[in-house]
């Protein structure tokens, strides 16, 4: 297995990535999220994934631990195969993601090509219970109450999300605007609100 591959990239497009490591060059296939942040002649660490089949063989790899083991979890829902995933976040970054599933965002997710709203609602039954919000490791001790506050019913923090989905943001938008807020458990929906959009215009 290889774990990682350190090099020069020396040519990158959206799906792909080609570093040169002691004069061999390696196609690792990845997201476009990952090939935006690399450029020709930048030193890169990927950390990768070999995708094994019969007709196929192909190296996955990515900037971040974290993506690669969003990826692989991936991999493991039902008709989700390494281009779907990789197409996934190339659509969402992982931290988007989470949102989207642990809020069933099943649109936001349904824009990844490939997947359709059938294969949203699959994934986010799949995941929702792998994924949680403490591995992104935001570091804000306000978000805790503010995400334990989302499911008691008929809180300001439930009115706040409805409100901003009423005027047209996405479940994952409303959710993750709203446990952004620092402090957002000790506010009433109209304050809450004013807050959250304050935050949902920077998203």
């Amino acid at each position: 297995m290889i774990a990682y591959i350190k090099g020069t990239a020396v040519y990158a497009d959206e799906e792909c990535i080609v570093v040169d490591n002691r004069g061999m060059g390696y196609e690792v296939r990845t997201s476009s999220a990952t090939c935006n942040q690399v450029r020709t002649g930048d030193e890169v660490t990927l950390y990768t994934y070999l995708y094994v089949r019969e007709d196929m063989l192909a190296l996955y790899g990515f900037l971040s631990r974290e993506e690669l083991r969003v990826f692989k979890l991936l991999l493991a829902v039902s008709g989700i195969g390494p281009k779907v995933a990789a197409s996934v976040l190339s659509t969402l970054s992982v931290e988007d993601l989470y949102y989207a599933v642990i809020s069933e965002d099943a649109r936001s997710i349904a824009r990844t090509p490939g997947i359709g709203p059938k294969g949203a609602r699959r994934l986010i039954i799949e995941l929702k219970d792998k994924l949680d919000l403490a591995d992104l490791g935001t570091g804000n001790e306000d978000e805790t109450p503010a995400t334990a506050a989302v499911s008691e019913e008929g809180s300001q923090i439930m009115d706040t999300m409805e409100a901003l989905i009423a005027l047209g943001y996405s479940n994952g938008e409303a959710y993750r605007a709203v446990h952004k807020v620092p402090g957002a458990e000790a506010m009433d929906a109209e304050q809450l609100l004013k807050e959250a959009l304050k935050i949902i215009m920077t998203l």
